[in-house]
């Protein structure tokens, strides 16, 4: 099958080719994002293979259905950048990597609540400029705390996993509990618990209209003084305005983001030359307990090469006229 790969990097490119090197698929690499401006670059492509940034509405979905593709598949566990009802009224079958490496996001977590806790970031700017103080780099026995985890799907687990080992207390919300958290001695809680029990709060929710600004003004104001806020899973769980007040008010301690609710504009670029318009990103990084990274959890061997196994996988199953067990 023709594949027009959208937002492509030189790691999609390396793990995407190599995965499909035994197949007759022909991948075709392209940079530009996917939106209803660019899909004609997918004029007469069998399948569209987007990413979490690209722009998969109405419109773009639209015209892509004008011209040919039979196939929409995600190279990503989340969908909330795609219209499933869309897609469905237009046939347009979309698939996706449901679950990749939920190791590599996890320790990406821990490594942020581990960073922010010892100043890891300050100290390290610190040192290279020959200031070896320790005034403000004060931290805490992570062991001696409570982890509030919100959401406890494969992701949620891991964290769970590895936080355990430092003899953290975990309390855990999600819709569904999951036996495997049961199983590692995490205590399910209503959402309001989390807030007001824990010390650090970890995010492993998907994004829905549910969900969406799940920590607002008002969930903030039930937390602990001083609380570690972490957020690896979708940038819109969290109102971005009311967790700027919240560091401000000292209510929010620590603020460790992989993701960013306005981030379509800003992630997987170099801007390093350039002056970043978000004005409200920008009041982020003037916070010392501020840490973020620019949606890179997943980034991991393991997890690429997974990504791109399972999204050839898909292709070749539809392909074949067989179910991948992936489809939304």
């Amino acid at each position: 099958m023709r594949v027009a790969v959208f937002s492509t990097k030189p790691y999609d490119k390396r793990f995407l080719t190599a995965a499909a090197a035994e197949t007759d698929h022909q991948l075709d690499f392209f940079e530009a994002r996917l939106d209803r401006t660019t899909a004609s670059l997918a004029d007469d492509y069998d399948v569209v293979c987007a990413f979490v940034n690209d722009d998969l509405g109405a419109a773009t979905l639209l015209r892509l259905a004008k011209t040919g593709p039979k196939l929409i598949a995600l190279r990503s566990a989340g969908f909330n950048h795609v219209d499933l009802e869309a897609a469905k009224s237009l046939g347009l079958p979309v698939v996706r990597v449901p679950a990749y490496s939920p190791d590599s996001v996890a320790e990406h977590t821990v490594a942020l609540m581990l960073a922010l806790n010892r100043r890891i970031h300050r100290a390290h700017n610190r040192v290279r400029e020959g200031n070896l103080s320790l005034d403000g780099l004060l931290g805490f026995d992570l062991g001696a705390r409570t982890v509030g985890l919100v959401g406890t799907g494969k992701i949620g687990v891991a964290v769970a996993r590895i936080l355990s080992g430092f003899g953290c207390r975990i309390l855990g919300y999600d819709v569904n509990e999951n036996p495997a958290a049961i199983e590692l001695g995490i205590e399910y809680v209503p959402l309001r618990d989390i807030w007001g029990r824990s010390d650090v709060i970890s995010l492993h929710a998907p994004l829905t209209p549910e969900t969406h600004h799940l920590v607002d003004a008002s969930a903030i104001a039930t937390m602990k003084d001083g609380v570690m806020l972490i957020n690896t899973s979708r940038g819109a769980l969290i109102d971005t305005a009311a967790a700027i007040e919240g560091l401000k008010s000292g209510k929010i301690g620590n603020l460790g983001l992989d993701v960013y609710e306005e981030e379509g504009d800003l992630f997987f670029e170099d801007l390093s030359d350039t002056v970043i318009q978000d004005d409200v990103f920008s009041r982020l990084l003037t916070f010392p307990n501020v840490l973020i990274t620019g949606h890179q959890a997943f980034f991991t061997v393991e997890a690429l090469e997974a990504i791109a196994h399972d999204t050839v996988g898909n292709i070749t199953a539809f392909a074949a006229g067989n179910p991948s067990g992936n489809e939304l």
